[in-house]
């Protein structure tokens, strides 16, 4: 876009022929975040895209103090790194899923690139901002910084984390700020057949439906569940608040598949009463539903004769009768005119497949040629054995997962925690999704870890390995509460502790996690100033060279997988070359080496290694080379001439 903001509307239509119209859609479809009421705003095109723009004339949305500075938020870089931590983990280096302590807005910075489209379903409860509530920073500068103050890892004079209070002021907009962009960059690791589902309780319903047709594009709503919290009581002065509320959001609705659930047993007992004697299907419960239906819409082609086992034909009601008098004869129906629910092409093969019923009865809606009532109704059969296998499309009103039920769960494991949400809620999420072998499912408010339990139990009762990835901030419990009063300091302690139970009571086999703490980035952020004196400058330099003295090389090397674009579960073997850990990520398709002291043979080694593995990239550490730039000079020559990737030899790299 050229020009000033003044020369250009805010915003204007492309539907002036096929190609913009294309284009718009992909538009839409990479960023339906810039779309207001179907139209392009070109100001929040400019903000995603990096460049700021104010708050200019009114247009339709939900506004409020700071919503434009969370482009900002969104787009400041990521600065932290994730820690491996095996001592919390349970089967570290077999499991594929993954446990975070952190501030979930860094941590969703950290996993953009490794996990992008990646994700095929996200659930989170985050605050339902009822007042009180713990409450993350939002402003970019604070977040890092709190938390590392937060939790030690920083002198404990930075910033703290707060609570949101009706009185603050700013009771909304802290929330929204808050909310906004972790939702704007959870989309971002949606796969494109990928859903989200969010608990939230009246307060902010409203609120966050408006942001949520913002990021995903309103035409993205799936739709908005009740579910029942609790049955009867007398807490609340005009009604008892016994819901609460899920919104659901496909990344793509047009990719997302039809939300199937399985049928009950109580509606297979009351409903599929019948069994087949004979045929193909012999012995197989089924349950008989009329072919014709009044609420069936009129079409063409599904206004016809059927004839009966005496010989009659009988019709749907209606005042239109085929002018020929034999069965298959059809006419187009007019406003008053009942339908089969079929074609009769598909009739005659569900005929043929023994699934046509003929009842006789004397109360039946179906006529005669002659408007006469027929002596029969036409049924059709459904087979329990296909309906289980294809299940059914779920209501969206929630009944069966009531609060009650994770207190007894969680009283079952022995962990004290109020507020969880039922494992069989989540579960049923997971199961619409639907996930498949292999799947994972993203949690970054994970609070007690029921998604991370839920996943573990659907695994086990299904046989389909559904993998969780959670993130917790480690919010500290009350001094007088029960959590403290058992030995648990903070909220990610209850959870690493609930997923350990679950694995343990549902007895999974190879299952576990790898924890990970949030943790300041081991390279060094660059600020020099020109305003910097020449001993200024050599410090930063000499610090900037030495950041790396401390870290443990374990710790190092998920950072560097994280920005390469490794996920957290990556595969990785570590192998000794002329007494050199080199490390071998997913089979070969990286190498890392971490030593500080790289020597000739080191790198003739590594390029042995990489030759025979086909190796795409190679990565060692700058410090390795001791400030010896012939050695580092030699070592491109040798990647280069051995594997001959890249005329500038960009498939090694240091860092």
């Amino acid at each position: 876009m050229t020009g000033s903001p003044t020369e250009k509307p805010a915003s204007f239509d492309l539907n002036s022929d096929d190609v913009a119209a294309r284009k718009r859609a992909e538009l839409k479809r990479l960023f339906p975040e810039v779309f207001n009421e179907h139209r392009i705003d070109f100001d929040q095109l400019r903000r995603v895209m990096g460049d700021w723009v104010d708050e200019g004339s009114e247009r339709f949305g939900l506004t409020w103090p700071g919503k434009a500075a969370c482009m900002k938020v969104i787009q400041a870089p990521a600065t932290g790194a994730l820690r491996p931590d095996r001592d919390e983990s349970v089967n570290f280096d077999e499991s594929e899923n993954v446990f975070i302590e952190g501030d979930n807005l860094e941590v969703l910075k950290l996993l953009q690139q490794a996990y992008f489209g990646s994700i095929k379903a996200i659930y989170i409860d985050p605050p339902y901002n009822t007042g009180g509530e713990f409450i993350y920073p939002d402003r970019y500068s604070e977040n890092l910084d709190t938390y590392l103050s937060y939790t030690g890892q920083r002198d404990a004079k930075g910033r703290s984390f707060s609570t949101n209070t009706e009185s603050s002021g700013r009771f909304h907009s802290r929330w929204l700020n808050m909310m906004y962009p972790r939702l704007y960059l959870a989309k971002n690791l949606l796969k494109t057949n990928g859903v989200i589902f969010i608990s939230i309780g009246q307060e902010e319903l409203a609120n966050l439906q408006k942001v949520c047709d913002e990021i995903f594009g309103e035409y993205n709503l799936v739709t908005i569940c009740s579910r029942v919290t609790k049955k009867g009581g007398q807490k609340g002065t005009h009604f008892s608040p016994c819901v609460d509320y899920i919104l659901c959001y496909a990344r793509d609705i047009d990719e997302l598949a039809p939300f199937r659930e399985q049928i009950s047993q109580n509606v297979i007992d009351k409903v599929y009463t019948k069994t087949q004697e004979g045929g193909k299907r012999d012995g197989e419960k089924y349950r008989a539903m009329g072919l014709y239906q009044a609420m069936l819409d009129a079409r063409a082609n599904q206004r016809y004769f059927i004839e009966c086992p005496d010989g009659t034909l009988a019709i749907p009601p209606g005042p239109s009768m085929p002018s020929e008098q034999n069965e298959g004869a059809q006419i187009k129906p007019q406003d008053d005119d009942g339908v089969w629910r079929w074609t009769y092409d598909r009739y005659k093969i569900e005929k043929e497949a023994d699934n046509i019923v003929f009842v006789e009865s004397d109360k039946t809606s179906l006529v005669m040629p002659d408007g006469k009532p027929s002596k029969y109704n036409i049924n059709y059969k459904i087979w329990l054995e296909d309906r289980l296998r294809d299940g059914q499309l779920p209501g969206n009103i929630l009944e069966k997962f009531e609060s009650r039920h994770s207190s007894v769960e969680m009283k079952n494991l022995d962990i004290p925690f109020d507020f969880a949400k039922p494992v069989n809620l989540i579960k049923l999420l997971i199961e619409l999704s639907p996930l498949e072998e292999g799947d994972c499912i993203l949690d970054f408010f994970a609070g007690s870890a029921s998604t991370a339990h839920a996943a573990i139990a659907h695994s086990k009762e299904t046989g389909t390995q559904v993998n969780f990835l959670c993130v917790q901030l480690p919010e500290k419990t009350k001094e007088d509460s029960d959590e403290r009063k058992r030995g648990f300091e903070n909220l990610a302690q209850i959870s690493r502790e609930r997923i350990r139970r679950a694995i343990k009571a549902d007895g999974v086999a190879n299952a576990g996690f790898r924890a990970f703490t949030l943790s300041e980035s081991a390279f060094s952020q660059w600020e020099a100033s020109t305003e910097d004196s020449e001993n200024d400058l050599l410090s930063k330099l000499t610090s900037h060279s030495q950041n790396l003295n401390d870290i443990d090389a374990e710790d190092l090397l998920f950072e560097i997988l994280l920005k390469d674009g490794f996920d957290l579960t990556t595969k990785i073997d570590c192998k000794k070359l002329v007494g050199v850990d080199v490390y071998s990520i997913s089979d070969g398709a990286l190498l890392i080496c971490l030593d500080r002291k790289l020597t000739k043979e080191v790198i003739d080694e590594l390029a042995d290694l990489a030759e025979r593995k086909d190796t795409a990239r190679v990565v060692c550490l700058d410090a390795g080379f001791q400030g010896n730039d012939q050695l580092k000079a030699n070592a491109v020559q040798t990647f280069k001439s051995r594997l001959g990737h890249g005329e500038d030899g960009s498939m090694f790299r240091t860092v």
